[in-house]
């Protein structure tokens, strides 16, 4: 890889260490919320979509990016449910507010990165993003094995007493559901022709889920009697556009493989160096949690760096558009 890529590796890591803050503040905020991580989730979700939402009032190249999406949903170049991204970040942000304060960031970040090599093997194979399907090699399947070892090394010393270690379920089924989202936000961006757009898409979905959740969870237990009043701990939403405004300027200069190495990379150094050097609650870091961290980024890097080849691209959607309009009117003069 050419040195010019350097920046870009670097600015792909520091994505990465965004998601560990945005897991700490999202915890935080569900603490001072008396344990709502319910409530924290769809704050922090919803903090950045009416952030995306002021933007468009005065962006005009995203609001056309959202028009061409709406049209391809209706003209079905695109699937309803690709559209749905969001989802996957909302699943990742609820496991935050509901388990990072009981978990720690270091294992819950050790837990995301196990679903999200599970998910990215099973999505790969499935041809669910727009590089089509991709036949798992012998290092993936044996790096995502190693990572699921590293979960359960890294909590080693915590399944007595009274660890929740059922707890890790949540960020680890999160995990696939973030590469669910990465893969179907790819086809959107591909629609829309701005990642923008793309990144609008992500939050409508994400926030209208949260906030059904979040109503059938206060109609059973009630809503918090008082919000925090510490500013920071309202800055997810905008730390959330920040990370996914990067992945997607530097997945074209890196590709998906080695950004998501990068990314992954990013969480899992930033976890660990917040549990050090800002422990939280009653988290601590233990000689088990660092050699699981050691060894799922060894696995990730074996399953990254594969070198298997990359799956055929499918046409994007202005793609389609244009051979559509070929077919009707003619070629078009280039």
């Amino acid at each position: 890889m050419p040195a010019t890529a350097a920046p870009w590796l670097l600015l792909a890591v520091f994505s990465g260490t965004l998601i560990s803050l945005q897991a700490r503040i999202t915890g935080e905020l569900a603490a001072g919320l008396g344990g709502d991580g319910f409530t924290a989730a769809v704050i922090s979700f919803g903090s950045g979509f009416v952030v995306l939402t002021l933007g468009l009032l005065v962006l005009r190249g995203p609001r056309r990016g959202v028009g061409l999406v709406l049209a391809d949903v209706r003209g079905r170049r695109l699937k309803w449910w690709q559209v749905l991204g969001g989802f996957g970040g909302a699943a990742f942000l609820l496991a935050q507010g509901l388990t990072v304060g009981a978990l720690g960031v270091a294992l819950f970040t050790v837990a995301i990165v196990a679903g999200q090599v599970t998910g990215g093997l099973l999505f790969d194979r499935m041809g669910l993003g727009p590089a089509g399907p991709q036949r798992p090699t012998r290092r993936r399947v044996v790096g995502a094995v190693l990572v699921l070892a590293a979960v359960g090394l890294s909590m080693a010393d915590k399944l007595g007493g009274g660890f929740p270690y059922l707890m890790l379920v949540l960020p680890l089924v999160a995990g696939v559901c973030v590469s669910w989202q990465q893969a179907v936000n790819g086809h959107v961006k591909n629609a829309a022709g701005s990642a923008y757009a793309g990144t609008f898409f992500n939050f409508v979905a994400g926030t209208g889920a949260l906030t059904v959740i979040f109503l059938v969870h206060a109609v059973a237990a009630g809503v918090p009697s008082r919000l925090p009043t510490e500013p920071y701990l309202y800055l997810g939403g905008l730390v959330g556009i920040t990370f996914i405004t990067i992945a997607v300027a530097t997945v074209q200069k890196l590709g998906v493989l080695l950004l998501g190495l990068c990314t992954i990379t990013g969480q899992l150094v930033g976890s660990l160096a917040l549990d050090l050097l800002l422990p939280h609650g009653d988290t601590h870091v233990t000689a088990a949690t660092v050699a699981g961290v050691v060894l799922a980024l060894a696995a990730v890097a074996l399953a990254a760096l594969s070198g298997s080849r990359t799956g055929r691209v499918v046409a994007s959607s202005s793609a389609l558009r244009t051979a559509a309009s070929e077919r009707v009117d003619g070629p078009t003069e280039r």
